[in-house]
């Protein structure tokens, strides 16, 4: 991450959300917040955004779209945000993106479900020279090439950064060794691949990994695909799980094999439930990720381009690993993070 104090934002500014943005997050998509400054208002060049998230049926982009709106509401300027009907929706994702690229937005936030899913729409995008802010998920770079789409900056979590994370702890907790599996997101998923890789790294020697399985993101998948790989493993230690939600049901199926405590889950994004669970020692572990920071961060980006600033090619996201040590810090300051991180577009728009 770029260093840039002026940027710079601490768990200290925190402060409690608005009860009910994030129900309004979950309310569906193609809504606008914020407001377009008045006409003529000096030294005020106002983009209007248009952005394009994954399915708001996981609590991770509901968060997302709350950063947005959030950034949105401070500097007034027009977001519309819509969404995937669900987070494997790549064909739906697409099509939303393809009827706002007929309109008049300046500025393209976009979270594509696939590396690949969304190309067609920033083509057409590039060829009309607005500008493209790729955040979480990242655009397969090959494929943006073949198809000229320019994007102006990424913003997301160093996956496999994260994966370390986890693949540490999971040594730490297993000091005499044990077999390991890791239940992954839609197979293919660039994410969820970086996610694994990353653990497989931060396992000590002593640590073997047995089983990789793909449950598609969500908590029923893998609660199932779990119970199956504990009853082919019967004296498997842990697992890392590739997002809190299948994480949750994980830990369930851990629970209801009578393993609870025995069998060691940790998993990545930080959501307040997973956090809760951390808290309460269902789950061991989680690496945060801040969607919330991640969906700001695109809007400032956006406005920073829009004054003709030019952009770092890529941010990182900040990420934390949460244990039962800090996780009421991290609940407190939910869904900001609970240490400091550095916003370098914070200072490209004062």
């Amino acid at each position: 991450m770029m260093a840039n104090t002026r940027g710079r934002r601490t768990a200290a500014l925190s402060a409690v959300l608005a009860a009910g943005a994030l129900a309004l997050a979950a309310c569906g998509s193609g809504e606008t917040t914020g407001a377009t400054p008045a006409a003529g208002e000096a030294g005020t060049a106002a983009p209007k955004i248009a952005a394009v998230i994954k399915g708001l049926d996981n609590p991770f982009f509901q968060t997302m779209k709350q950063g947005m709106d959030d950034q949105a509401a401070t500097a007034k300027v027009p977001v519309t945000v819509q969404a995937a009907n669900a987070i494997t929706d790549t064909t739906g994702q697409a099509d939303k993106l393809n009827g706002l690229a007929g309109q008049d937005f300046s500025c393209y936030v976009v979270n594509p479900i696939s590396g690949t899913n969304l190309v067609q729409g920033l083509a057409q995008l590039s060829a009309q020279n607005k500008t493209v802010v790729n955040i979480d998920s990242p655009i397969d770079a090959a494929a943006a090439k073949s198809a000229n789409v320019k994007l102006a900056t990424y913003i997301g979590t160093d996956n496999v950064e994260a994966g370390k994370m986890a693949g540490q702890r999971m040594t730490e907790l297993l000091s005499g060794g044990g077999d390991v599996a890791a239940i992954g997101g839609i197979a293919g998923d660039v994410t969820s691949g970086a996610r694994v890789e990353g653990f497989q790294q931060g396992l000590g020697p002593k640590v073997k990994m047995v089983q990789t399985v793909a449950a598609n993101w969500e908590r029923q998948t893998a609660l199932t695909a779990a119970t199956d790989v504990l009853q082919a493993h019967p004296d498997l230690a842990g697992f890392f799980v590739a997002n809190d939600d299948m994480g949750l049901g994980v830990a369930r199926a851990v629970a209801n094999a009578g393993k609870a405590g025995k069998v060691r889950v940790i998993s990545v994004d930080g959501i307040k439930d997973a956090l809760n669970a951390v808290k309460a020692g269902t789950l061991d572990g989680t690496v945060a990720q801040y969607p919330y920071a991640i969906g700001l961060m695109g809007v400032e980006a956006c406005q920073a381009a829009a004054t003709g600033k030019t952009l770092p090619a890529s941010v990182k996201a900040p990420v934390e690993l949460v244990t039962k040590d800090n996780a009421d810090k991290a609940l407190a300051a939910t869904p900001k993070p609970f240490g400091s991180y550095d916003d370098p577009f914070a200072s490209l728009i004062k």
